[in-house]
Formats: C-alpha cells, sequence, structure tokens
C-alpha cells in the first residue's frame, strides 16, 4: 500500500456535518427536518424542459462548448438587472453555485493563519470552503438582529493579524432564520467601511421573504466594500450549480482568475437554459409560489412548536423567510446526544455545534421546513418534544 503524502490542509478538510447526518437518517419512515434542501415541488419543470428544447434547437453548439470564465452575458445582464443597486454586467461572475464562490473568495483573500469573522453561528459550508486555505475562523457575537457591531470592532485585530474579511448572511441566515435589521445593516456597513474590512455578503435565501419589506443589501450601502454572492438554487433548482458573485473591479479580476484555474468556466449549457428560463419576467411569476408553500409549512413549524414544547425550556426564531429555524434547549442538554433518541421516534434535524467557528453550543439545532409535508411536520415535532422529555445525559 503506497504511503501518500498529503498537503497539511488536506488534514483540516472535513466532511459536512449535514451530510453525514443525512447518510444517516435518509431511510424510509424518518421524517427529516436535517437537509437545507429546496422542496422539489417548487421545480419549474415545464419551464425547464422549454428552455432546454429551446436552447439546443436554437444554440445547441454554442451551448455544448467551452465558453468565456466570465459567464453567460445575457445572464451577467440579467442578475445586474434584477438586483436593486446599480450593477454594471462586468462586476458580475457567474460561479458553479455558490459555494464555489466562497472557495473563490477564500482563495484570493486568505492566506494560513488569516483572521476571518463570522457570526455566531453561520453557515456551515462557508466554513468548510475556506478551511483549506487554513485561516482562522473569530465568531463575532450575534442576536436576532445579526452580528453585533460593537463586538465584531473589537474582533478586527491589528496589523498583521486584522482580519482580511467578514462573512455575513442578512437575510434569513442559515442556520438560525433571523434577518439583521435596517439599523444594524447600515451600522455593520459604516464600521467595516471605516476599519477597512471588506465584507462578504452571501444571500441565497433573500428572495424567500414572506413578511414586510426587503432591506437594501450590504453591497447596496457601499458596493465598493462588499463583495456580493447570490444563486439561483434556491428560486430555481439546485442541480443545475448557477451562482453569482458580484464583486468590486478591484477584486473581481482576482477572482476570475481563481475560477479559470479552478474549472474554466460555469457549464454552458446551464447557464443558457437559466437565461432562458428567467426572461421575461419568469421569477416574478413563479417565486410568489415558493414563497407561498414555504410560509404555510413554516407555519405549521411554529404552531406544532408551541403546542409540543409548553412547558418545556425551550425556545426558537420565528424567521420571516427562508429555509430554516433554530431551536434552544435547555441549558446541559446536548443536540448531538438528543438526535440518537429523535432517530429513534422517527425524526431528524441537525445539531447546532458545527456551526459555530469557536466555542459550540451544544444545546441548539435547526430544522428545515419545506421539504416536509404540514401532516409530517407535526408528527416530526412531537416526536422531537417526546425526545426531549424523555432526554437522558
Amino acid at each position: 500500500m503506497t504511503n501518500w503524502t498529503l498537503a497539511a490542509r488536506a488534514a483540516k478538510m472535513n466532511s459536512s456535518a449535514i451530510r453525514e447526518i443525512l447518510k444517516l437518517t435518509d431511510r424510509p419512515g424518518i421524517i427529516s427536518m436535517a437537509g437545507g434542501l429546496p422542496s422539489p415541488h417548487a421545480f419549474p419543470l415545464d419551464a425547464f424542459t422549454e428552455a432546454c428544447q429551446t436552447v439546443m434547437q436554437r444554440d445547441g453548439a454554442a451551448a455544448l462548448q467551452y465558453s468565456t470564465t466570465e459567464g453567460l452575458p445575457a445572464l451577467r445582464q440579467a442578475v445586474a438587472d434584477f438586483l436593486p443597486w446599480d450593477v454594471n454586467p462586468d462586476q458580475v461572475l457567474i460561479t458553479t453555485g455558490s459555494q464555489q464562490a466562497l472557495d473563490l473568495i477564500g482563495k484570493v483573500f486568505l492566506d494560513p493563519g488569516s483572521r476571518i469573522l463570522v457570526e455566531k453561528p453561520t453557515y456551515l459550508g462557508a466554513l468548510q470552503a475556506f478551511t483549506p486555505m487554513e485561516p482562522v475562523a473569530v465568531g463575532v457575537d450575534s442576536d436576532d438582529e445579526g452580528m453585533l457591531v460593537e463586538d465584531f470592532a473589537a474582533k478586527v485585530g491589528t496589523g498583521t493579524d486584522k482580519a482580511r474579511m467578514a462573512y455575513v448572511l442578512p437575510n434569513f441566515q442559515n442556520p438560525t432564520g433571523r434577518t439583521m435589521s435596517e439599523a444594524r445593516r447600515q451600522a455593520l456597513v459604516e464600521k467595516a467601511k471605516e476599519l477597512g474590512v471588506p465584507l462578504i455578503e452571501d444571500n441565497p435565501y433573500g428572495d424567500l421573504r414572506y413578511e414586510g419589506e426587503s432591506p437594501l443589501p450590504l453591497a447596496a450601502r457601499n458596493p465598493e466594500g462588499v463583495i456580493y454572492m447570490g444563486s439561483f438554487s434556491k428560486v430555481l433548482a439546485p442541480g443545475l450549480r448557477i451562482g453569482f458573485v458580484v464583486a468590486p473591479q478591484s477584486v473581481y479580476g482576482k477572482l476570475t482568475q481563481a475560477k479559470q484555474a479552478a474549472d474554466l468556466h460555469t457549464p454552458s449549457f446551464n447557464q443558457r437554459v437559466v437565461a432562458e428560463v428567467i426572461k421575461d419576467g419568469f421569477l416574478d411569476r413563479h417565486v410568489p409560489t415558493i414563497r407561498a408553500m414555504y410560509k404555510a409549512q413554516r407555519d405549521v413549524m411554529l404552531m406544532a412548536l408551541e403546542h409540543e414544547m409548553a412547558g418545556l425550556d425551550v425556545s426558537w426564531t420565528r424567521p420571516v423567510g427562508g429555509m430554516f429555524l433554530w431551536v434552544t434547549l435547555p441549558k446541559g442538554m446536548d443536540a448531538q446526544a438528543l438526535l440518537a433518541k429523535a432517530v429513534e421516534r422517527g425524526m431528524a434535524f441537525v445539531p447546532g455545534a458545527p456551526f459555530y467557528a469557536q466555542e459550540p453550543e451544544t444545546n441548539t439545532l435547526r430544522l428545515s421546513y419545506v421539504t416536509v409535508p404540514a401532516e409530517q411536520i407535526t408528527k416530526g415535532i412531537a416526536a422531537l418534544a417526546d425526545a426531549i422529555k424523555n432526554y437522558t445525559p
């Protein structure tokens, strides 16, 4: 057997805790609230069937050929047009999912030992994407309105230890479902600009708002100081792997070079199909149907929690959009140990600890409501409550 000598960074790579849990729970009879997958009922199958035929008949050879790294011009223009601030399509880079965008940003910004700031808790996939660059991820205290600006400023650091960037999810955050308030957005943007720290704004869920008006993105408030990430995974289909980055020209070229080295370009066929589907205002007609479906399922989960957790020392977030809510268990209860008891009762969730860069809060867990039918949500929350009531350390 060959003794391979691997790079030091390889030892720090870890499998996604969520995907490992899904392997354990993806079996008949388990009501899984663990995944972060959009509902397949939201996929516009007819629109894609028609678009695929059109693309192949009209542009078949080009759709199957190599293309430019930056992305299909029509799709870059479409992205620029639907964003709520003045974006030049030359600032838009089409990526192979927004997960690739995280990888490219990490490659461009981070050296071993570089400090990055993240929310407490934060998106597990971002931590996973940044890990190969061997940074030091520092968690910033956060509340229901988002990252606390005072703690952000306190943890920026100085000199060679100064944070290279801060990664935030302002809308319906994964994993908590919370939304950054208008005042917090403005304060964070101003403080980051003052301290010279780039913000990485990840917004895969922003179109899935059920209540109220959407505050302006961070990038709209300081376009030169924020890199904005978006995706078509949650509003069309994740299997296409079409995401995008909007970046200041000062860094756009380096992100493009990093992508060129990674995969040359995002698949030409997929880009053309998405551009064909979304032309003529399709998203304006389609996204409201997703919102209505997800809102109904969120409401069922909130009602089930109110009913089943009555009398228990359990609290949860009440998201106004997105796909997730966050549960805090009684002090001393370990969500990882609770998971085994929940699976025995026929439901699954994601323990909260992997979402922390440091000092994980083990009495937390994430629930997703978008892929589970209403009657199954009620049954699953009842099973979770029973597991909590019968928990023993």
